[in-house]
């Protein structure tokens, strides 16, 4: 896999992964049945879990890639706040789009 084509998965993978919380189904994780619907503090922990997850991937696709660059608290700042506004569709269709029955 190329470098361009690496930081495209992660940008998709990211999108997709701070969507996933809002759109797929009330169960936790998206396996785990639930008895009570999910409210918004368990998506957000599951928000916080996709940004791991996806920043797990892309620590391995740059340490494939050759030395990782050092990260400190600005660039988690920075990638939390990227991460969260890639969320904003999600949020917005769960919690704030009026949907007619």
């Amino acid at each position: 896999m190329t470098q361009s084509a690496a930081v495209w998965f992660v940008v998709l993978a990211a999108l997709v992964g701070a969507n996933l919380p809002f759109f797929v189904n009330q169960r936790l994780l998206g396996v785990l049945p639930l008895k009570a619907p999910k409210g918004l503090a368990l998506r957000l922990l599951e928000l916080v879990l996709c940004y791991l997850i996806v920043g797990g991937m892309a620590l391995l696709l740059e340490q494939r890639a050759g030395r990782i660059a050092p990260q400190n608290w600005e660039f988690y700042a920075i990638t939390g706040a990227l991460f969260l506004t890639l969320a904003f569709p999600g949020f917005v269709y769960r919690y704030l789009y009026k949907r007619h029955h």
